[in-house]
């Protein structure tokens, strides 16, 4: 390859932000190729000529970690949000080459005794807590890694590893490909009777790209997909429950036959994660996954789970038999719940939820959030399209400034679902970290930038993106996240942010934001009608508030039989043995779910948090995260919502602490400085309305 290909490679600048415009799938090969050759070089000369201080190890380790992080991170990005045939297979070709070179890294004998040395230093006391806390978990992220094997034991280790990477980037693409592939067209008006006009437009639009021109909302044809913004209203809605039924089962066996059948690699990866945690000494995958997070051990997480569940499994039983009684129905089958609910939370609250979305288009809801922003945190956000190159037209880019009017970071934020190429869900990731960095002898803070990745109801024909009430908290949710990836005050890219964050106190942040959706001055700023401008009627906050808790016993049941099937799969459960995976989940469906599954009930296929992302023996952090959250808004609900002065004299407190010291200090520190106190449950059941089940 010549030099002036190299050079021309926008993969190759590793700084600063990513010129989207100018990446292609091809650049991804040579680039990654080139960095790993130079990297190889750098971790042999470092290993060689290693200094056991601050500025002879952390910080080369830490640029090159940056260098390869800055890189390869565009490259994951754009996998989440453009898939393509080509960038995949550019993906899968350096994948390997990437987890080689971070096993390497990760079991460097000489750097990981390097750190020892550091740690035992004279030097340790004057350390600043956020370097202690990163040399600590440097020294447990070597020993995690397998910095003390040998041999044999080592080799298995690394292909254990490579494999892992591999099955989970397939198991992705199996999720993504199978709901790309299921499309259900609709001719007849009497089959999409039921439905709102905002999920007509959807379809009729849908159907338009799949090369019906001549589609339109009012006759069809409709084309319903397995994608959320389109899927949830057909569920909601629809009054035909044969239809329902048909997209039900298409959503529930997801990724579960065929070529995209990822019951294979959910056998392998269960198997190999275990073997894994023996390797290092753990008796399960999800004791090796503790060890890494706040909670303590299994004991731990059971007993919150535990707690939790007698209180909501009542609730549930409850809140279901009396939907049955308002259906009439002898039997609930499970594509009707979500329809009953929907016209039980109709009749008990009087409000539609589709008659809210006017008043949520999404211009007027970053208006009310970054009001928010600015009432509890004191930032300024400002946009700043077209500064910048995005990936997609529907991109945004802004901008955040303190209180000095002083830029402090900056934010994209890619709002709407697209299915043929960006991956279902809501996240949050970081584009480049906050750090104080020294360039020929000048010292300045390099800005952190975040990601925010949505997939709301795009907008239709000439109407804005009108958005579902549920879709107002989940923009929230990630903001929450990008403001401690954002407003961070630590300098050292290992503890700045997010970084070096336990996982399961991550959630903290984001689920906090939600509390204020239901916050009066903040609702009212944002909840405009699109074309009148007139704000939401009080009624409609009333029945909002009212309806908060509906059918709340449901829905933490529901999030507590993922987090148990997850620790239950990675604890007790054991691989090839006679019990599937499958089996597991439906055992623990007994005390979990008020409707048992259905035998074709393939769920676990398409559960990508356990099986592709970070949440492998840690869905639990969710609700682990929540009474961190809701007791941190309780400190807020405390001095009175409506009193502005005392609101942001606890908000400047939570953006010194939540917000701003990242991963410096143990979350449980930085909730005890914000609070004064450790995390009680009381506010989560008080605020899901469970604390009469519970006393």
């Amino acid at each position: 390859m010549t030099n002036a290909t190299i050079t021309e490679n926008p993969l190759l600048i590793g700084k600063g932000l990513p010129p989207f415009d100018k990446i292609e799938s091809s650049h991804v090969v040579p680039a990654i190729t080139e960095i790993l050759k130079q990297l190889e070089t750098d971790l042999t000369n470092l290993e060689a000529n290693v200094n056991p201080s601050w500025s002879g190890l952390v910080e080369p380790l830490t640029a090159m970690e940056e260098k390869l992080g800055w890189s390869w991170g565009i490259v994951g990005h754009l996998m989440g949000v453009k898939n393509s045939p080509e960038l995949r297979e550019a993906y899968e070709t350096m994948q390997p080459e990437i987890v080689k070179f971070y096993n390497k890294l990760s079991q460097s004998k000489a750097l990981y005794e390097a750190f020892k040395e550091l740690r035992n230093s004279s030097d340790w006391d004057n350390f600043e807590p956020a370097q202690q806390r990163i040399i600590e978990s440097s020294l447990r992220d070597f020993e995690l890694s397998g910095v003390g094997l040998e041999g044999e034991t080592k080799d298995k280790f690394n292909q254990i590893q490579l494999e892992l990477a591999e099955l989970s980037t397939k198991f992705s693409n199996n999720v993504l490909d199978a709901t790309k592939a299921f499309k259900l067209k609709l001719t007849d008006k009497k089959d999409v009777e039921g439905l709102p006009g905002s999920a007509l437009g959807l379809m009729a639009q849908t159907a338009k790209a799949e090369g019906e021109e001549a589609a339109t909302p009012e006759d069809g044809p409709w084309v319903v997909t397995l994608d959320y913004p389109s899927y949830i209203p057909f569920m909601k809605y629809a009054t035909s429950s044969e239809l329902r039924e048909k997209l039900y089962k298409a959503f529930l066996s997801r990724a579960s036959s065929g070529e995209l059948d990822n019951n294979p690699n959910i056998d392998r990866i269960l198997e190999l994660r275990k073997e894994k945690a023996n390797i290092l000494g753990f008796e399960s995958f999800a004791e090796l996954s503790l060890a890494r997070k706040m909670a303590p051990n299994v004991a731990a997480v059971d007993k919150l789970s535990e707690e939790l569940r007698v209180v909501s499994y009542d609730a549930a039983q409850q809140e279901f038999a009396e939907l049955k009684a308002f259906a009439g129905v002898a039997e609930l089958k499970h594509w009707d719940t979500t329809y009953w609910s929907e016209k039980q939370k109709e009749a008990k609250f009087d409000f539609k939820e589709e008659e809210l979305r006017p008043y949520f288009p999404l211009p007027q809801v970053l208006e009310g959030l970054f009001g928010l922003a600015k009432r509890i945190f004191g930032v300024i956000i400002t946009p700043a399209d077209g500064e910048t190159p995005v990936w997609n037209e529907d991109v945004r880019f802004f901008q955040i400034n303190n209180e000095q009017d002083e830029t402090i970071a900056y934010f994209y934020l890619d709002p709407y679902s697209r299915p043929a190429e960006k991956r279902g869900g809501a996240w949050m990731n970081d584009c480049v970290g906050r750090a104080k960095m020294t360039i020929e002898g000048k010292t300045s803070t390099r800005l952190p930038v975040a990601y925010l990745i949505c997939n709301q109801t795009p907008p239709v024909e000439d109407k804005p993106s009108l958005m579902t009430f549920g879709e107002v908290t989940t923009l929230f949710h990630e903001f929450g996240h990008g403001l401690q990836h954002m407003l961070t005050t630590i300098d050292y890219v290992g503890a700045a942010g997010i970084n070096n964050v336990e996982w399961d106190a991550v959630e903290l942040p984001s689920q906090f934001m939600e509390n204020w959706c239901y916050d009066r001055p903040t609702l009212f700023g944002m909840a405009k009608h699109y074309e009148t401008g007139e704000t939401l009627p009080e009624e409609y906050y009333q029945k909002l508030l009212a309806a908060k808790n509906y059918m709340s016993g449901s829905g933490m049941l529901r999030q507590l039989h993922f987090g148990l099937v997850d620790i239950e799969l990675h604890h007790r459960y054991q691989p090839g043995g006679s019990q599937t995976p499958s089996d597991v989940r439906h055992k623990i469906a007994e005390n979990t779910t008020v409707l048992k599954p259905l035998p074709e009930d393939n769920f676990l296929c398409a559960f990508g948090h356990i099986f592709a992302g970070g949440y492998a023996a840690g869905y639990y952090s969710y609700k682990w995260a929540e009474v961190l959250s809701a007791d941190a808004f309780a400190a807020f609900e405390e001095v009175g919502l409506d009193n502005e002065e005392a609101v942001a004299t606890v908000g400047k407190k939570y953006r010194d602490t939540v917000l701003s010291l990242g991963g410096s200090l143990h979350p449980m520190e930085v909730f005890k400085k914000f609070r004064g106190r450790e995390p009680q449950t009381e506010p989560l059941l008080r605020h899901s309305g469970l604390l009469a089940t519970a006393s």
